[in-house]
């Protein structure tokens, strides 16, 4: 199977974690944007590629957060508020 120039650009993602996470636990995560919503932190952002995916869970998982859910977004999602 070829890779086509499509399957190169990055991905967009929204990770939903349990709580809200302070300035120190969000510098952990400098390429995704985070926001409040209810009780829980959502932080979206590109991803540049699987291994990069893995590198934000395996930071979720190192520094003892609660991944609620993970979800690729589309375009429209990612400027609608």
């Amino acid at each position: 199977m070829s890779l086509t120039v499509a399957d190169s650009r990055p991905a967009w993602y929204e990770f939903r974690i349990r709580g809200h996470l302070g300035a120190t636990t969000l510098r952990a995560f400098p390429a995704l944007r985070a926001e409040t919503q209810g009780q829980d932190t959502l932080l979206r952002g590109a991803v540049a590629d699987q291994a990069a995916l893995h590198g934000v869970l395996a930071q979720v998982e190192a520094l003892g957060l609660e991944l609620l859910e993970l979800r690729r977004i589309t375009t429209h999602e990612r400027t609608t508020p």
